[in-house]
């Protein structure tokens, strides 16, 4: 799994004009799942989300994690975190996990962060054409990926 986080003061997916997800201060995700994913991947990446120490404490320093600022997530889908560029110009997405595959994951990762947080997770839809506006705080962008746990 691959997950973009960013630090957003807002953030909102918008499908056909409508509104499906939006958040004030908290985390835009955006999520990547591939075949080769399974539920300790998503275990793991749901911990790092949750406790991912980038908000600002008094000091201006990144030290205090979504709870502490009572935070929220959105979270969208997003296969073309598993793009090739290797060859050509026209990435290949055979990394990307089939929708059979993926939206289990997607799905259980949305309860798995509800369950951290406590709170309802705003999401996007699975495979629709989203729109996704955000105001990122800092700007603070953080990659992470499960089978490269630096």
């Amino acid at each position: 799994m691959r997950a973009v986080l960013q630090r957003v003061t807002q953030a909102s997916c918008a499908v056909n004009g409508n509104i499906t997800g939006q958040i004030e201060a908290g985390f835009l995700v955006l999520l990547g799942i591939e075949d080769a994913d399974n539920s300790e991947d998503l275990d793991w990446l749901a911990q790092k989300i949750v406790n991912m120490r980038v908000f600002s404490d008094e000091n201006d320093l990144m030290n205090k994690a979504l709870a502490d600022v009572d935070g929220d997530i959105l979270l969208i889908s997003q296969f073309t975190l598993f793009a090739s560029t290797k060859k050509g110009n026209r990435p290949g997405f055979t990394r990307a996990a089939r929708p059979e595959v993926a939206i289990p994951l997607y799905e259980k990762m949305i309860e798995k962060l509800a369950s951290l947080t406590g709170k309802k997770i705003q999401t996007g839809i699975f495979g629709a054409d989203m729109k996704i506006t955000l105001v990122n705080d800092g700007p603070t962008t953080i990659l992470i990926d499960t089978k490269n746990r630096e």
